[in-house]
């Protein structure tokens, strides 16, 4: 199975994204937050990792930038409530960072798996 790692302080999205993919057959790891995120990549690196860009401790920014270094060939996604708006990081500074696509909160399940596939390919399964 395909390994992706959400890391999202919000119980209720990192359930919700995890049971649609799931749903659509990808193993998933869940981390309440930046530090145990990278945490949990270092233990073993996923194929994919969905970070929120907004969280305590450790911003989704800083998980990105740290996993462009340390872990270039997994790519990730950054999701955020704020994008668009004035505060924090933006959808262009998220990819300028290293993100491979940036969504805006909320956006559709079709949206998320179009991204994961494209990511992915067919490695899902």
């Amino acid at each position: 199975m395909t390994d992706i790692l959400i890391i999202d302080d919000d119980p209720i999205m990192r359930e919700a994204l995890a049971e649609i993919l799931e749903t659509e057959g990808y193993s998933v790891r869940k981390a309440a937050n930046g530090s145990a995120g990278l945490a949990a990549v270092s233990l073993a690196a996923p194929a994919l990792v969905i970070t929120d860009i907004h969280m305590p401790e450790t911003s989704g920014a800083t998980v990105i930038a740290t996993l462009k270094e340390q872990y270039p060939g997994v790519p990730v996604i950054a999701i955020s409530g704020l994008f668009g708006c004035r505060q924090g990081l933006d959808a262009d500074a998220a990819i300028a960072l290293g993100a491979a696509c940036a969504l805006a909160k909320p956006f559709k399940c079709g949206d998320l798996l179009r991204a994961v596939s494209d990511l992915l390919g067919s490695r899902a399964g």
